[in-house]
């Protein structure tokens, strides 16, 4: 499979969180239910890019998970019982391994290129590739729902 197009990405700076291979939670809401916050640092030829950055309470983050199954299209995880395509997973195992978590944003220092977050379910050192701001306007979907995966 050949990449296609000018698709060239760019780090941005990376995690800071207190998880390791092992121990890392599965979902945002785990990382919240731990009470450990964690923290951004932008590197410094990208801190402009934070002015105005603080009238935003919870910010959309995306990362790349490194070392991660870029091959596997269909996944088996421990609480279903049946595979699923990684398409219909939040797995960090897929193509293309970004990773997405909205994160309530508890600090911001530009200067020191710093963002303080309540949680963050990404392992310390994950590459950040952006940061947008959750506008609930916008990105909140009230009907939005998954149903069941189908049983064995």
């Amino acid at each position: 499979m050949q990449p296609q197009g000018d698709l060239q990405l760019v780090v941005i700076g990376h995690a800071r969180t207190p998880w390791r291979k092992g121990d890392c939670p599965r979902s945002m809401r785990a990382a919240r239910e731990t009470g450990r916050s964690a923290e951004i640092i932008v590197d410094p030829a990208f801190r402009a890019g934070l002015v105005g950055l603080e009238r935003a309470s919870h910010l959309v983050l995306l990362g790349w998970f490194q070392g991660t199954d870029r091959a596997s299209l269909l996944l088996k995880p421990q609480h279903l019982a049946v595979p699923q395509g990684c398409f219909a997973l939040r797995s960090p195992a897929r193509p293309n391994p970004i990773a997405l978590s909205i994160a309530r944003r508890v600090g911001l220092d530009q200067a020191a290129g710093t963002i303080n977050l309540e949680a963050l379910d990404w392992f310390d050192g994950t590459p950040l590739l952006d940061i947008k701001p959750y506008y609930p306007s916008n990105d909140l979907h009230p009907d939005a729902v998954v149903l069941d995966p189908p049983s064995a």
